[in-house]
């Protein structure tokens, strides 16, 4: 993170006393160079999880900083891709990336999540790393708003990593950071919504059923499992049905 091309500690505290907007127009020139972009294996394991379900005709990156996660869309939708984020400089960064003549038509489009300026005009919705900038108290707004913009049968898909054991370093460097954040944001203003513990699977799963979604969870090759079996990584494949709760299958 603090290499020649990634950003400096002292760029990384500007952005976390800033609002996640401004926080990531700062941070877009270098955001590829953080452990923040969502990796490759991530994004490759996802577009092959979802190839046996398309081909889609329109696909829509929800959140997409700078535009990695559209690129693995390019190679499951016919006719369009967009991505949409709120960081106009992270759509900056998004628009000079280097893309190889034909396929899908792409186009980029500043907008927040809660309020998504379309309506039915995507088959495939997918997400890679955004939901930590939104509260629990938010998703049901956040689902409604995917929901309304995929056509009927549509999917909405992303993938979730299993959370670290309380055994494990990670488990308490997750619970530090978000602790710190919401010091920062009680001290601190605007906020920066931040937290790697507050989007939790159950949870999530309920809410999708809620708004509308029949879930299915596929085990995501590649990341293995853990000592209990359960898989290191999956893919929630959330489809839409009548605004009526969905059913959710393991």
């Amino acid at each position: 993170m603090f290499g020649p091309e990634g950003p400096r500690l002292r760029e990384l505290a500007v952005q976390a006393l800033s609002s996640v907007e401004h926080g990531y127009d700062l941070l877009a020139p270098k955001f590829d160079h953080t452990p923040f972009r969502t990796p490759d294996q991530v994004l490759e394991s996802v577009a092959k999880a979802l190839a046996p379900l398309g081909p889609f005709e329109d696909g829509l990156d929800l959140c997409c900083g700078t535009g990695a996660g559209v690129e693995a869309l390019t190679g499951l939708c016919r006719r369009s891709v967009t991505g949409v984020d709120f960081s106009a400089g992270m759509l900056d960064v998004a628009r000079r990336r280097a893309r190889p003549a034909g396929g899908p038509g792409v186009a980029w489009v500043r907008g927040d999540a809660r309020a998504l300026p379309f309506r039915a005009a995507f088959d495939l919705v997918v997400s890679f790393g955004a939901f930590g900038h939104f509260l629990p108290r938010e998703l049901p707004g956040l689902f409604a708003e995917v929901h309304s913009v995929l056509r009927p049968g549509g999917r909405f898909a992303f993938p979730v990593l299993a959370p670290p054991r309380p055994a494990q370093p990670g488990f308490w460097a997750l619970l530090g950071f978000d602790a710190v954040m919401r010091v920062r944001n009680a001290l601190w203003r605007p906020p920066f919504v931040m937290y790697y513990r507050a989007f939790r699977l159950g949870d999530v799963l309920g809410e999708l059923g809620r708004a509308g979604f029949a879930v299915e969870l596929h085990a995501l090759a590649g990341f293995g499992r853990r000592g209990d079996g359960s898989p290191r990584a999956r893919l929630v494949e959330a489809r839409r049905t009548q605004p009526a709760a969905g059913s959710v299958n393991s």
